[in-house]
């Protein structure tokens, strides 16, 4: 069974709520204990699909070889979801960062990991998050911890499954995802 554009969809679309995010998080407990201990779990994390960062790097000044300017270059990440974790009272962004990768369609297991290690390369360097519109005013600077969940599916093929497990990369198997019947019926009559 291969993986179809629309299980992809349909887990980024899910993941990107905080609530689908806590249903990933719990589907590996060692990522769920990283949640702040807050009254509202819902508000101790912030979900970032397709995710974003500005990079800041030093460069010379060209008139003043002694001094260095640094440039902030806004950089998309080949991951599928951020989970930051924040303390809702503070309004701060706390040090662990939960990057999710989704196995997507014509995916192979040296493909999925590369975009885990490109990741690892950008979030290497001085970097801050572009939040959500209502989350911009929160402190976003690089992270304590950065640590991969990796989502594939039951029709993912044995071998990314083995490549996961063989590399020690932390993955929960995703059930895929079915159209309700209305849908089916309006697609098969278009």
């Amino acid at each position: 069974m291969s993986i179809k554009q629309s299980d992809y969809e349909s887990s980024l679309a899910e993941y990107s709520t905080s609530r689908g995010a806590i249903a990933l998080l719990k589907q590996y407990p060692a990522y769920l204990e990283a949640l702040p201990d807050s009254g509202d779990v819902e508000q101790s994390l912030i979900t970032i699909p397709l995710p974003v960062v500005r990079i800041r790097r030093p460069d010379l000044d060209s008139n003043n070889p002694l001094q260095t300017k640094t440039t902030r270059i806004a950089t998309s990440l080949p991951c599928d979801l951020g989970i930051l974790m924040c303390d809702p009272e503070w309004q701060v962004k706390m040090g662990v960062e939960i990057i999710v990768f989704i196995h997507r369609p014509e995916e192979d297991f040296s493909d999925l990991i590369n975009r885990w290690r490109q990741t690892q390369v950008y979030l290497d360097r001085d970097y801050e998050w572009l939040m959500p519109p209502k989350q911009q005013h929160i402190f976003s600077e690089a992270a304590e911890e950065i640590s991969p969940l990796f989502v594939i599916f039951a029709g993912t093929s044995d071998r990314i499954k083995q490549g996961l497990s063989g590399a020690g990369f932390p993955f929960v198997v995703q059930a895929q995802f079915s159209l309700p019947e209305t849908e089916i019926n309006e697609t098969i009559l278009d």
